[in-house]
């Protein structure tokens, strides 16, 4: 064999053995590859167990009798499966507790999106004196603790007239700092050109607002209908120093007496958590309903970004 066919034989043997090394590489590397994912969605799973577990703990404890509860806390399966916790709430309050949470998270959540969306663009758009020091107002208000003003609130609305009745229930929680906050910072996302062809059509600014921009602030519309509604239905503090009341109870502070024992003696756990249950449903629900056009408006503020 001549020396030019021994070096082309040895370089197909190289060539041979880099490719099994290349391959045998490879495949190391998607095994390490699968093995990583596996543990990554054993982690998860664990993680959501843990998250979700308390839930089931209860649904479950919502359908237990008071000593199965007490005898078997953590038991996902009643021993003596009962609606008696449910059929207990309704011929309490909790009906007219439902119905008012309804009412003010309506009205709370409407309110909302209409302030906040007017005071974002105003803060996005328009130019006047004070401006600023309004927006670092704003900013400032979200730093406070909600706490701290519990007590300013029930002078007001005591001062105003407006204490114990559906009007100072809503009324103070018809804006939020926060809210303006994000329709601003989506405003300012949107081209000013956009607003400009229409001043030129003659439209006013409210015109140009309402007609124009708010319908492509759809996305953080949603997110605002969403964080409204659910922080109205679960607001707790508020409705402790603006009604007295029990006709004006939410469902926050009717389950807030549950705890602490208005229906009997004993710890109540299947009706309180049975309470719970139903009050989380709606959030639930308007979450779900959102959930699809949540997520594309945070893609989409994202993308803007």
């Amino acid at each position: 064999m001549s020396p030019q066919h021994k070096l082309a034989d040895a370089d197909t043997t190289t060539h041979t053995v880099e490719q099994h090394t290349t391959r045998r590489s490879g495949n190391r590397a998607r095994r390490s590859s699968a093995l990583i994912r596996a543990l990554g969605y054993t982690a998860l799973a664990v993680i959501a167990l843990l998250y979700i577990y308390p839930f089931l703990i209860q649904l479950a404890t919502s359908f237990k009798t008071d000593a199965d509860a007490t005898s078997h806390p953590l038991s996902l399966w009643p021993q003596h499966f009962t609606a008696e916790a449910f059929s207990r709430l309704a011929d309490a309050d909790y009906p007219r507790w439902f119905a008012n949470s309804v009412v003010v998270a309506l009205f709370v959540t409407a309110g909302r999106v209409f302030f906040d969306s007017l005071a974002g663009y105003a803060l996005a758009r328009l130019r006047f004196r004070g401006r600023g020091a309004l927006l670092a107002a704003v900013i400032a208000v979200m730093a406070v603790p909600s706490v701290v003003l519990l007590i300013p609130k029930f002078l007001v609305l005591n001062q105003l007239g407006m204490y114990d009745s559906y009007a100072g229930m809503i009324v103070p929680l018809l804006a939020d700092a926060a809210g303006v906050f994000i329709m601003k910072q989506f405003f300012e996302s949107i081209p000013v050109s956009v607003e400009e062809a229409a001043r030129i059509d003659g439209a006013s600014t409210f015109r140009i607002f309402w007609s124009i921009v708010l319908p492509m602030a759809k996305p953080a519309l949603i997110t605002l209908t969403i964080l409204s509604f659910q922080g109205s239905w679960n607001e707790l503090p508020h409705f402790i120093v603006s009604r007295q009341s029990p006709e004006l109870n939410t469902l926050t502070s009717g389950v807030a007496s549950l705890v602490s024992g208005q229906l009997g003696e004993g710890n109540l756990y299947p009706i309180k958590l049975a309470a719970a249950l139903l009050m989380t449903i709606p959030v639930a629900l308007v979450f779900f309903a959102f959930q699809r056009h949540f997520v594309r408006g945070g893609t989409a503020g994202a993308t803007k970004g």
